[in-house]
């Protein structure tokens, strides 16, 4: 896979996508990142990339012919072609007016062959990279930032750890947190270690048993795998119940789950 990533400000990601996940799938021939200086496809001497909107308003909004010059130099498909999956590619636009980013986003954006991602700054960006340049339109979460930077650093984690030997175990990748598994969707859960088919992760623990007086939940030391997954299970949806409720309307949840949330929703009144 390759990500292109344009930006005005191409140092920001000198740090964020050098460690971890990202240096590894670099390091191991499975993806390439490269950074795109907005300013390069400007042609007066300030090397202006924005300019006031029309119609008035406060702050600038990036110009579009810095930004399909950019692209065009990239040797994309056409934008018919992206948009029929004639080619594995997408050009992605990252503002606050995008749709949410989530897991299934990102798995989806990993089995393209080269992603394009367009940092906006200041107010937003005209209005014609979004209707006739970018493909898709994705935010990070309901807050606003300067830029799509960190945006941008975010998702390329997020998708490039998916990437077919990017993270050392593989099976990991699919019992973590929103994470949705088809094959198991139907069944509400889960192998012996229960995968958390759309839910908030289970709780983990290491070494040693008992720290400062508190210790393991004996189910997870008691070597029944059954047992094991139900706990995980339990544990999975009662903190899913606490911190994100809204994610139990989507999830498959099984006859014991659901006798499980009940009796959670009855304890609380």
């Amino acid at each position: 896979m390759k990500a292109d990533i344009v930006t005005i400000f191409p140092d920001f990601f000198h740090g964020p996508l050098d460690y971890g996940i990202t240096r590894r799938a670099q390091e191991m021939g499975l993806a390439k990142i490269a950074v795109h200086d907005l300013r390069g496809y400007a042609h007066d001497r300030h090397r202006t990339v924005d300019d006031r909107p029309f119609g008035g308003g406060e702050g600038m909004v990036l110009k579009p012919e810095p930004l399909f010059e950019c692209l065009e130099a990239m040797g994309l498909a056409p934008r018919e072609e992206r948009a029929a999956g004639r080619v594995s590619q997408s050009v992605v636009l990252l503002s606050a007016q995008g749709k949410r980013f989530t897991q299934k986003v990102a798995a989806e954006l990993a089995l393209l062959d080269r992603i394009v991602f367009i940092c906006g700054r200041y107010e937003g960006v005209d209005e014609r990279v979004s209707e006739f340049l970018a493909d898709r339109e994705l935010s990070i979460g309901d807050y606003v930032l300067s830029g799509g930077e960190i945006a941008a650093a975010v998702i390329v984690e997020a998708v490039m750890r998916l990437l077919p030997g990017a993270v050392g175990n593989e099976a990991s990748t699919q019992q973590e947190s929103f994470t949705v598994d088809g094959k198991e969707k139907s069944l509400g859960g889960a192998d012996s270690t229960c995968g958390s088919n759309g839910l908030l992760d289970y709780p983990h623990y290491t070494r040693p048993a008992e720290f400062r007086g508190i210790a393991v939940p004996e189910e997870l030391l008691s070597g029944n795998h059954e047992e094991i997954r139900r706990w995980r299970r339990r544990r999975a949806l009662e903190k899913t119940f606490r911190n994100r409720p809204d994610l139990l309307e989507g999830a498959a949840l099984s006859k014991e789950d659901e006798k499980f949330l009940a009796g959670i929703k009855d304890d609380r009144g």
